[in-house]
């Protein structure tokens, strides 16, 4: 829709229009972002529980192993014991000699997982080590997520008050807008935010560094609405 050549637009007025445009769409960015920031804490505590939740899984894990090999280890014991009673009562030399490898074999492979379980109790400690790390990292994630949530919820209550004000003053200034522009700045709003306005910048357009032809900005400096060749957007002196 074309301007009326005739239509006279303060620019004091454009430019508490833009300035309080510009506030709502920084106050209106400001309560969209809260839920994302909360959302990106609970990520973190999230994290953090699966973190501590592996390294418990992980001392589990280490922990059924380790009793297993003790248990091999006390079953092979018990096993060389009673080898040890069946020598004596072995009937021949050769049934002896097979008894006594048997032996030397089964005390060379619990020599071996004697060696295995001491390691394993060291990876256990180690593994619980990094459970009380994983604890005391999701304490610390809760705690600051807890903060950040609380920060963000009084911060939250101040924005909407606050944009809750620079409503009412911007309603009472589109009140002062010439009745002949009245439905293209709301249409225009509607469809380009608060980019439909612009400070002139040395001579230029402030949106899109159009430069102005002289006759425009003398229209500006007599009240008149100006709209940039280029991007359409009204135009006001700073």
């Amino acid at each position: 829709m074309a301007l009326d050549q005739k239509t006279q637009f303060p620019s004091d007025l454009l430019r508490r229009l833009h300035s309080l445009h510009s506030q709502v769409a920084d106050l209106e960015g400001q309560l969209e972002r809260a839920p994302r920031q909360i959302r990106a804490g609970e990520n973190l505590v999230a994290e953090a529980t699966a973190a501590l939740q592996k390294a418990r899984d992980d001392v589990k894990s280490a922990t059924v192993a380790c009793d297993e090999k003790q248990l091999q280890l006390k079953s092979r014991e018990d096993r060389i014991e009673d080898l040890k009673a069946k020598l004596n009562t072995a009937a021949s030399n050769k049934e002896y000699n097979l008894l006594k490898e048997q032996i030397a074999a089964d005390q060379q492979a619990n020599s071996v997982q004697s060696d295995e379980i001491l390691e394993a109790l060291e990876r256990i400690d180690e593994l619980n080590a990094t459970v009380k790390q994983a604890e005391a990292t999701l304490k610390q994630k809760t705690e600051e997520h807890q903060k950040r949530v609380k920060e963000i919820e009084n911060r939250t209550e101040v924005v909407r008050g606050d944009l809750e004000y620079i409503h009412a003053e911007l309603e009472k200034a589109e009140k002062e807008i010439p009745a002949t522009a009245r439905s293209e700045y709301r249409r225009l709003y509607e469809s380009r935010g608060d980019e439909f306005l612009a400070p002139v910048e040395e001579g230029s357009c402030g949106g899109c560094n159009q430069t102005l032809t002289t006759q425009m900005l003398d229209r500006l400096r007599l009240q008149f609405l100006v709209e940039c060749p280029a991007c359409a957007a009204w135009l006001y002196v700073k």
